[in-house]
């Protein structure tokens, strides 16, 4: 029995695993109702509170783009510059996911802004897809770590106000909002950290074995 939730350690060991399979993300688990609490810093980004002048209809987004930014750095800080742009499988690289993470919240931010994309912007969408392969896992990493902080000021500096006003998104301008965007830079961000932290499993996983 356990003395902080009065519950049998078997069923405890059950929803310790079952909190396991639920959040991939964090290896191990960073979220558990175990006898023993982690330490805020070692909980998810959503379980450490709210963040010092973010408006709380954004709270989710910026804990989504922290938690991503720190999912990253321990998947892929590694990994080898070979490993980095190797296709497995024929998947995407991870240089790919890691070029591709920080361009995309730029321009989704800007579009947030009610600004449209700038030239330096679009060269940078077209490198995306043949981004060469001289970035190491650290300048790729640094440069998301960087384009977070610059998203988090803009949430910091969104108000409320402004969440439901309209935007418009790419050359055919698709309608959107504030909010939807922010909203959509997190959620993309989390799409392809998934897809980062699985590959890399699967190239360890490799290493390991000799391939």
């Amino acid at each position: 029995m356990s003395a902080s939730s009065g519950l049998p350690e078997p069923i405890l060991d059950r929803v310790d695993a079952a909190i396991s399979d639920s959040f991939p993300a964090s290896d191990p688990p960073s979220w558990t109702l175990g006898s023993t609490q982690p330490q805020a810093a070692e909980r998810e980004a959503w379980l450490r509170g709210p963040i010092d002048g973010v408006n709380p209809y954004l709270m989710p987004a910026a804990h989504a783009l922290i938690q991503a930014g720190e999912d990253l750095h321990r998947a892929a800080e590694s990994l080898t510059t070979e490993e980095l742009w190797e296709k497995t499988g024929g998947a995407a690289s991870l240089g790919f996911h890691l070029t591709h993470i920080p361009g995309t919240i730029d321009r989704l931010l800007t579009y947030a802004r009610g600004e449209m994309l700038s030239d330096n912007q679009l060269k940078a969408l077209k490198r995306e897809s043949d981004p060469g392969k001289s970035s190491t896992a650290t300048d790729l990493l640094q440069e998301i770590a960087a384009t977070v902080g610059r998203a988090l000021t803009q949430i910091r500096n969104t108000p409320e106000e402004d969440l439901l006003q309209p935007r418009e998104v790419g050359r055919k301008r698709l309608p959107s909002t504030v909010l939807g965007l922010i909203s959509h830079a997190a959620e993309h961000t989390q799409r392809h950290t998934g897809q980062v932290i699985t590959t890399a499993k699967i190239l360890r996983g490799l290493r390991r074995g000799g391939r």
